[in-house]
């Protein structure tokens, strides 16, 4: 039976030999196919990610294992402008950014292991770190390489707000079931 538990921000630094190891399974296979320095740099990431403004973490554990996890904060003002940032804002617009990104949990990683999928982890991870967003504003961004992970945000009750081109290669940005924006995103053609 998996257990998935809320983390304090110092003790998921305690796992991180098991989150590397979940990393790589999860995005070094196809759609992702990162690389195993992907790994090692999310890993790196992590040390100052725990010290982020409303960092959040959750663990899946199967025994002692760690089958899972997902990672989440509350993004900063003004929005960032690094990483796949840029890619959110410009899909939303600045006003838009602003009101609906800043200041909500954003999700960052969420990963499970290959075998432990269809489980019902993945929803858990996800609902334990954003369960407690601020108003219910909660976000995340994902490609859109993977239409499974397309068609899971959907199934959980997240919501596409923006729409990169047919067979494009970019980024989505999705706002949670209780974001009070989430009915003002425009929907595809």
């Amino acid at each position: 039976m998996t257990d998935i538990r809320v983390v304090a921000p110092d003790a998921i630094l305690e796992h991180g030999a098991a989150l590397r190891s979940v990393y790589a399974d999860a995005f070094c296979a196809p759609p992702w196919n990162e690389d195993e320095e992907r790994a090692d740099a999310f890993l790196a990431r992590l040390g100052s990610d725990v010290r982020r403004p409303g960092f959040t973490a959750a663990l899946a554990f199967d025994g002692r294992n760690v089958v899972g996890f997902a990672t989440a904060w509350d993004t900063p003002a003004p929005f960032p402008a690094d990483r796949c940032y840029p890619q959110a804002a410009a899909g939303l617009g600045p006003v838009r950014t602003e009101e609906w990104l800043c200041g909500a949990r954003e999700t960052d990683e969420l990963a499970v292991r290959p075998a432990a999928r269809g489980t019902g982890i993945a929803a858990g991870l996800l609902r334990a770190v954003t369960e407690d967003a601020p108003d219910g504003r909660a976000w995340l961004l994902t490609s859109v390489r993977s239409p499974r992970a397309l068609a899971f945000y959907r199934r959980q009750g997240w919501t596409q707000a923006t729409h990169p081109a047919p067979g494009g290669h970019g980024i989505t940005v999705f706002l949670g079931p209780h974001h009070p924006a989430r009915n003002l995103a425009a929907q595809p053609l």
